[in-house]
This record gives C-alpha cells, sequence and structure tokens, in this order.
C-alpha cells in the first residue's frame, strides 16, 4: 500500500477573521514586521485527567508548509470585504519563514507547558493562531484519552472505530491520534492510506439481516474472509449466534465480536461456550460503548480486544485540549495578559522534566530564564521543528519521526509516569509544573 500523505489542498483560510483584520491594521501602523514569540499550552487539563499527550504536531507543520492565498481565497477576501488591498498584496505571498519549536508528538504536558512556541514578524505569526488551535486542541484532545483507554486495556489491542461518530476529516486525525497513542488498527480506510495505519472490519448487523437466516450470513462471510474472520454473533441470540458461528467457520474461527449487552457476563459465557466447542483459539471482541472507564471493568473478563468509537472520537468527555495561543515576546521583550482570569506568564519558555535516578518523572520545570541548569536527570522537552520556514531534518526534529517512532515515545514516557498518576480517578496532574 502506498502513503501518499496528507491533502495537498491551501489552508489559508483555516482561520478566523480576526486574524486577517489585526494584520490589516498592524501593515497600516507599521507594528507588522515587530518580532514575536507566541505559545501555545494549556492553563490546565481537562477536568480529571493527570495528563495530556501531544499530538497533531506534524500535521500542523504541513498545514503550514500548505499555508497560502491563492487567487481564489484572494477574491473571496476581496468580495467580502475583509481586508483592503494593501494587505491582499501581502498575503498573495505569504509563505511562513519564522521558526517553530515545540514538545514532539507523543510527549506527555502538563498545565503550562509550552507545547509549540512559534517565532517570526507578528504579521507571520498571527496568521498560524487558528490553525494551531484547531488541530492541537483536536489531537491531543483524542491522544490522551485513547492512551487512557489504552492504560485501562492491560496490553490488549484496541480497535479505533468511531468514524460514524464525527466530522469525516476528524475521523482521519482521530484514527491517527488513536494510533500514535497506542491504539492497535482503524476501521477508517483513509487513515490507512493517508499514514499506514492497520485497518481491520468485517461486517455489521445489517449483514446479517440482509441474509434469510444466520448461518447463511456467517457461511457467506467465510466464504469470502476465510475461517479466520470476525463474526458478529449478537444479532439474535448470542449462544446460538456461536453455534451457527463455529458450525460456519469450524473451531479454527478467528474470532467473535460481541456488541450490545452485559458485555463482562457475556464474554465469560462465550468463553465456555467457544472452549466447549473446541474453539479455544477464538478470539473475543467487545465493542459497544466503550470508554475507558467500561474497558477497566472488564480486564477481568476473558477479552482478546476492544473496538472503541464515540467514547473515543469525543475524547471520552473532553472533546478540547483547552490550549491558547498567546503571544509572550516583542521584540525580546517579555509581555503577559494580566487579567485574573485568563493570566499569562511572560518571555519565550525553556521546559524540562526532571527525573529520580530511577527514572520516575518528579516535576516539570518551565522558566523563562536563558541560564537553566539541567541535571543528570533531566530532560529538555522542545526540539526544533522549522528553522526560517524550512523543516529540520536532524534527529529529534518534528519531520524525521515516522508515527512509529512517535508511538514508541510515548509508550517509554508513559513508563516513567508515578503509578498514581496513571489511575482513572480524579486527581491533580501526574507531576507539578514548577515556573520559574
Amino acid at each position: 500500500m502506498t502513503h501518499p500523505g496528507p491533502d495537498t489542498g491551501s489552508t489559508g483560510l483555516l482561520t478566523d477573521r480576526y486574524e486577517l483584520t489585526m494584520l490589516a491594521a498592524a501593515l497600516a501602523d507599521g507594528t507588522a514586521s515587530r518580532r514575536c514569540t507566541f505559545e501555545v499550552f494549556a492553563r490546565r487539563l481537562p477536568d480529571g485527567r493527570r495528563y495530556g499527550v501531544v499530538a497533531g504536531t506534524a500535521r500542523f507543520l504541513d498545514a503550514v508548509a500548505r499555508f497560502r492565498f491563492d487567487d481564489a481565497a484572494l477574491t473571496a477576501l476581496a468580495e467580502d470585504g475583509v481586508v483592503d488591498s494593501a494587505t491582499l498584496d501581502w498575503l498573495a505571498g505569504y509563505r511562513f519563514s519564522g521558526d517553530v519549536d515545540g514538545y514532539p508528538e507523543g510527549e506527555l504536558y502538563f498545565p503550562g507547558s509550552p507545547v509549540l512556541t512559534v517565532s517570526g514578524t507578528f504579521a507571520e505569526c498571527v496568521l498560524l493562531e487558528t490553525v494551531a488551535l484547531s488541530v492541537l486542541n483536536h489531537d491531543c484532545a483524542i491522544a490522551s484519552a485513547a492512551a487512557r483507554m489504552v492504560t485501562a486495556a492491560g496490553g490488549r489491542p484496541l480497535i479505533e472505530m468511531g468514524s460514524r461518530r464525527t466530522h469525516e476529516q476528524a475521523a482521519v486525525a482521530a484514527s491517527r491520534a488513536a494510533y500514535l497513542a497506542g491504539f492497535a488498527s482503524t476501521s477508517n480506510l483513509e487513515a490507512g492510506r493517508r499514514y499506514g495505519i492497520p485497518t481491520t472490519g468485517t461486517s455489521a448487523h445489517a449483514f446479517v439481516l440482509l441474509h434469510d437466516d444466520e448461518a447463511a450470513a456467517f457461511a457467506s462471510q467465510v466464504a469470502v474472509l476465510g475461517s479466520k474472520t470476525t463474526l458478529l454473533v449478537d444479532t439474535y441470540d448470542i449462544r446460538e449466534g456461536i453455534l451457527r458461528a463455529v458450525a460456519a467457520a469450524g473451531p479454527e474461527l478467528g474470532a467473535i465480536r460481541i456488541d450490545s449487552g452485559d458485555l463482562g457476563e457475556l464474554a465469560r459465557q462465550a468463553r465456555e461456550q467457544l472452549d466447549g466447542l473446541g474453539a479455544a483459539a477464538t478470539r473475543i471482541v467487545l465493542s459497544g460503548d466503550l470508554d475507558e472507564y467500561a474497558i477497566a471493568a472488564l480486564r477481568a473478563e476473558p477479552v482478546d480486544a476492544y473496538g472503541v468509537g464515540t467514547s473515543l472520537v469525543t475524547g471520552s468527555g473532553a472533546p478540547t485540549a483547552g490550549m491558547v495561543y498567546k503571544m509572550v515576546e516583542v521584540d525580546g521583550r517579555p509581555v503577559a495578559k494580566r487579567s485574573s482570569a485568563k493570566e499569562s506568564r511572560g518571555g519565550r519558555k525553556t521546559a524540562l522534566r526532571r527525573h529520580k535516578p530511577t527514572g520516575t518523572a518528579l516535576e516539570e520545570v518551565v522558566t523563562a530564564s536563558r541560564d537553566i541548569e539541567v541535571g543528570p536527570h533531566d530532560r529538555l522537552l522542545a526540539v526544533p521543528m522549522l528553522r526560517g520556514g524550512s523543516p529540520v531534518h536532524e534527529a529529534g526534529g518534528a519531520e524525521a519521526e515516522s508515527l512509529e517512532q512517535s508511538r514508541e515515545r510515548l509508550r517509554r514516557t508513559l513508563v516513567s509516569v508515578p503509578w498514581e498518576g496513571l489511575k482513572l480517578s480524579r486527581g491533580e496532574p501526574a507531576i507539578p509544573t514548577v515556573f520559574s
């Protein structure tokens, strides 16, 4: 299978109108060329969460590369009277030429973590606010929920199957974020084509209902897909369905799927019945409104895999990561919003994570100081991603990494989280953020 990569269309209009009206005013008063630094961070984690997972950075960088204003976009802006002709002329030649640094995908973040740092002129940086937040707020939310589900599954594979519960393009991004977080496969074929994620899927209840009886449906599926297929056995009576499934495929039947009912009890009964029929190797796959809490409750049951849909693509109750894009420097001078409700900290930040000698994470240190001391068990978190608008291909740069490498980073990083921080129960962030 080839993986041609993401969509190649322009992303210039994936922004809010006020980005362009600010640009127009700044061009007119001469402040557009001031050197500025913006940071993306979350003031807090979603309620009940103890860590966040960075995802979407690669998608953001791709969006930056395609952030252009072609003739059609410029015509639309002119016809709607969004900006004046001088601003339209400036937009016609727009290419981001600044720098981007950030936490690599698969890294954890905590309240105040400078997940992304964008530096350049005010004019070129301000235009990226909306697309940066659109991508990161979505992908980080999905990956964070998915990571909790992976932990709850305790090593059993998870299938992402939420495409029908979200926007068609969000479904592709959700599949990618879930796979990065440790899901084994997806039902979404575009995610498979675009990102090389393994795809899976066999049939729905409609296929069973299409046939005159369940036995005929199972025989048809086995004839085409082979005995290692997964048969959906809960359209009618599950016990009868299992009997017919084994009769159709033989004891080498690959798996059965149960999509409704008391899943724990049904899994126990199904395992006993399959074993009694000589199908001891047949796996049991459960689906149907599962989230991390339901998965955790099923850990003691004879389940081999889980299919997760709605809760995954909606962030399991936290559909956005709550990230913001705030200016922190102008011409090297720290600036900050002082509102008590939405306070920010001025100055470009450096972040590192301190660890015990055993590797357990202790705290996240975020500082605007240029003289930060890095100890033997500390790890600097941000990596260079763009320099002068061009991708950084050196080791650690976002462009050098595959999705598989990001998956492995998250796996390693989660091992370093204190055990308490991996609980699904409500509590403080897994490690504190210390500002200096």
